[in-house]
């Protein structure tokens, strides 16, 4: 029996032990090369102070800091490797114009981690992107339904909706298309395997994929399973 009925055990480790991999590079580069990234003297000076540190505390913080956003950068692509392994679904990997295709049922998407990766000009760079790729006559994608996710989204509510950012340039927002749409994370992947709660049952896997790989004692799951909620409700 697989853990998850939607992803096979090896394609799932595989993702896993490479996101693992990531943060153990993190945490290394941050540790070697602290200093070569500027540090604002004086924010260091008022957390010490404001957060009672000592220097050898906000040192130790800073690093981890700096590592988790090295690793957050690629939370994403974790989440598109993920859904790629999914019956009918490829990663398109880096370097594509799109980063989830499903031919079968017409669907490409891009795939962001968090709500506010994407802000400003940038979302209607990418609403008018969607737009060439399922609108355009001579495209490989004319007439599929283009997905804009944000895994984590700025509310516990599920979405699906038309993707309309605004175009700042006109002053108004960008055209509604029922083939431009945007969605969270969980419904996405609901869209993805066809389970309604996919996004959990992966979260609640994590641990013991986790522990397996690293032969560490699991995590906590009762406590991380709050923060699962305070994201998704």
């Amino acid at each position: 029996m697989p853990k998850l009925s939607w992803i096979s055990d090896d394609n799932l480790t595989t993702a896993v032990s490479a996101l693992l991999e990531m943060a153990t590079k993190a945490k290394d580069i941050a540790t070697t090369r602290f200093g070569r990234n500027v540090v604002d003297p004086f924010s260091a000076i008022f957390e010490m102070a404001g957060f009672n540190m000592s220097y050898d505390e906000w040192l130790k913080s800073e690093a981890t800091r700096q590592a988790q956003k090295t690793l957050q950068n690629f939370i994403g692509d974790f989440h598109q490797i993920i859904l790629g392994s999914c019956d009918g679904w490829v990663n398109m990997q880096k370097g594509s114009i799109i980063d989830l295709l499903n031919t079968p049922n017409k669907i490409i998407a891009e795939v962001k981690n968090k709500y506010n990766t994407l802000s400003g000009g940038t979302l209607s760079d990418l609403y008018f992107s969607l737009e060439s790729a399922v609108m355009n006559k001579t495209s490989v994608y004319k007439g599929f339904t283009a997905y804009y996710v944000s895994i984590i989204s700025n509310s516990t509510q599920r979405f699906n909706k038309e993707f309309t950012p605004s175009n700042k340039q006109k002053g108004q927002k960008c055209p509604a298309n029922s083939l431009i749409r945007q969605i969270d994370g969980a419904s996405f992947y609901q869209l993805a395997t066809g389970e309604i709660n996919a996004l959990e049952d992966l979260f609640d896997t994590l641990p013991i994929v986790i522990s397996e790989i690293t032969q560490q004692d699991a995590l906590d799951t009762q406590k991380i399973k709050a923060l699962f909620k305070l994201a998704y409700g």
